[in-house]
């Protein structure tokens, strides 16, 4: 098909006759314009509600429990970033999560994937920085926001798949159980991130504990 270049004020109409068939097409620029606004506007995924935070002291009671758990504990190496991914259930409302690191503090943040969920098993990913992962991810989707740092908040590269419930920042989890809570806002994967990516000598071990609520 031959694209036609013509020029268009508020109002114009086009009309464009086929050679082949004779038909004729009758095209709006305000309406074109429109709906490819509407399509993008479609395109966004909506905002998302700030999670709900508290810490607790508890840190010894709470090491010990989680430690038993199957994957309740893992190593951050320096340099690294681990991101473990949480589906939605059918059965759930709402994520809840917990987590102490021993001697050192991490950065942690919460993010969501809008996607169909077609298998609520949690699964852990390791990227050796943050840009690596963004990397991966931009293998499937394109349109960059600009990165950030562990210090001030890392928005990391954003797609329009992508929300952002809380932005990556060093919490003091060797003092206080970090914990919160995010209400369902429709299907998906939560996507929460803990960042060793500024530590280029220590290595952090983490307890972590991930459930949902009806």
């Amino acid at each position: 098909l031959t694209n036609y270049h013509i020029p268009q004020g508020v109002g114009d109409i086009v009309m464009i006759q086929s050679d082949h068939t004779g038909a004729v097409d009758i095209l709006s620029a305000e309406l074109e314009t429109a709906d490819l606004l509407g399509e993008q506007r479609k395109a966004q995924p909506p905002p998302l509600a700030a999670p709900t935070m508290w810490t607790t002291e508890k840190m010894k009671e709470f090491k010990a429990k989680v430690g038993k758990e199957r994957n309740g504990r893992m190593v951050v190496k320096r340099g690294e970033v681990v991101t473990v991914r949480v589906p939605t259930h059918p059965d759930g409302k709402c994520i809840c999560w917990e987590f102490a690191t021993d001697d050192y503090d991490i950065g942690f943040g919460v993010y969501f994937d809008w996607t169909t969920v077609t298998s609520t098993a949690i699964t852990v990913q390791v990227s050796e920085s943050s840009d690596e992962e963004d990397e991966e991810e931009d293998e499937e989707i394109e349109g960059l926001s600009p990165a950030g740092d562990v210090e001030r908040g890392s928005k990391s590269y954003l797609r329009s798949r992508y929300g952002e419930i809380m932005p990556v920042y060093r919490r003091n989890s060797h003092r206080e159980v970090q914990a919160g809570s995010h209400q369902y806002p429709g299907e998906g994967v939560y996507l929460l991130k803990f960042d060793n990516s500024y530590s280029l000598l220590r290595n952090k071990t983490l307890f972590f504990h991930v459930y949902y609520t009806s």
